[in-house]
């Protein structure tokens, strides 16, 4: 028997459970259907329970009827029957901060003394060509992207460009022409260079370009430090044994990008979601895209010795490491595929009802980077599941027939306002 991941039935019921344990009352583990026969036949192993995600699709064993279970917790029960927090609570509570922090931003303050940001030191014009250099690294790197970051406005714009650039370098130094080369201590320097940046302290022009941004958008430090923290996993980490795991990594690498962006790409203001919400969808369409990522690279991956894909679920499709390292397309293998594949749409389908929330003049490109790497996903399906030796990839003509369809998009009211009208 397996158990994979869904929607929860009562989302509801989850905000109550999530009220309950942030007033400190005593919330329990509550699965309808968990495996509760002691045989030791049985292999014990990791239950994923989550407040946003329920028990899908539970494979019916011998005499078993398949059902579905709505999970009112946020913990992960460990084979000892222990129950922990798992790793999407503590991203959701890092959600929940920088939604705060929005939110007072955005809320009428009381007359205070004007804090003036540190003059960056740079030379007369110095802050325009650094915007303008982040704007062609981006345009060099992501070019659908940068095109649909042009409908922006010019503050907006160039904010994106300096995080996206800042978050590119930080990649760099693991998987970059260097990455050989990076040691803990190097990350660790690069922690503190982001310290100063955050005090008007860059060090350089890029630098200054981001440290600029961070005094005009209420951009917290957390998720910057979070995405260092994934880079440190890259180092000392090649295997992951379930899905809590790399729903952390995904978040480290990738979530952290949409935390990030949304108070510079803005809500809209006749949107009725919660900023919560808001947050929510920027880090499902993170979480998305790092998982596409995982499944385009499995064979490159490998060759570099490294497998994302959770070792618990490798097992129950009677898979293992050395079939990845084998690189065969198998029956097994496709079967095994279809279920990631189906997970990374889901948090496709759940970023999608959060782009529309988001300012409209901001949703271009966001819903063209969400369009084009929900395609990679087909492009895996088409080539029969093979991403040992193929790499799937959207070609440029799909790429400029998805730039209209990003547009036509961004211009649909609120999903929230729609569901409102109803």
């Amino acid at each position: 028997m397996a158990i994979t991941l869904l929607r929860a039935a009562s989302p509801g019921l989850s905000d109550a459970v999530a009220r309950d344990a942030a007033a400190g009352q005593h919330v329990s583990l509550h699965c309808s259907y968990l495996p509760n026969n002691n045989s030791k036949k049985k292999k014990r192993r990791w239950i994923l329970c989550s407040l946003k995600y329920a028990c899908l699709g539970v494979d019916p064993g011998p005499g078993e009827i398949g059902r579905t279970s709505p999970v009112y917790s946020s913990l992960t029960v460990t084979p000892a029957g222990e129950a922990v927090i798992s790793s999407e609570q503590k991203v959701y509570d890092v959600v929940l901060k920088q939604a705060a922090l929005l939110k007072r931003q955005l809320r009428p303050q009381p007359q205070a003394i004007p804090v003036i940001p540190k003059e960056l030191e740079l030379p007369r014009n110095g802050l325009k060509q650094a915007y303008d250099r982040c704007g062609e690294i981006c345009e060099e790197y992501a070019k659908t992207f940068y095109l649909g970051t042009l409908l922006m406005t010019e503050e907006r714009r160039r904010a994106i460009w300096a995080i996206y650039v800042w978050c590119r370098r930080t990649d760099e130094l693991v998987d970059g022409p260097n990455a050989s080369h990076i040691t803990p201590s190097a990350l660790d320097r690069w922690e503190k260079r982001l310290d100063d940046l955050f005090a008007g302290r860059p060090y350089d022009m890029l630098d200054a370009a981001l440290s600029d941004t961070i005094s005009k958008f209420p951009i917290d430090i957390q998720p910057f430090r979070d995405m260092i923290e994934g880079m440190r996993s890259d180092l000392r980490k090649t295997r992951y044994k379930n899905f809590d795991e790399l729903y952390m990594y995904c978040y480290y690498v990738a979530g952290t990008v949409g935390l990030m962006s949304v108070p510079v790409m803005g809500i809209a203001p006749e949107s009725k979601a919660t900023t919560e919400s808001v947050y929510s969808a920027a880090l499902a369409l993170g979480i998305a895209n790092q998982l596409t990522n995982i499944l385009r690279d499995v064979g490159e991956d490998a060759r570099r010795g490294r497998i994302y894909l959770p070792q618990d679920e490798l097992a129950e499709a009677g898979l293992s490491d050395e079939d990845i390292f084998n690189g065969v397309v198998t029956n097994k293998w496709r079967s095994f595929m279809k279920r990631q594949i189906k997970r990374a749409r889901m948090f496709f389908e759940e970023a999608e009802r959060g782009v529309t929330e988001l300012s409209q003049a901001s949703r271009w490109p966001v819903w063209a980077s969400l369009l084009l790497y929900r395609q990679i996903l087909d492009e895996i399906e088409a080539n029969d599941y093979n991403n040992f030796t193929k790499r799937a990839y959207v070609g440029k003509a799909k790429k400029l027939l998805a730039l209209p369809v990003a547009y036509g998009r961004s211009l649909l009211m609120p999903c929230s306002l729609r569901n409102s009208q109803k």
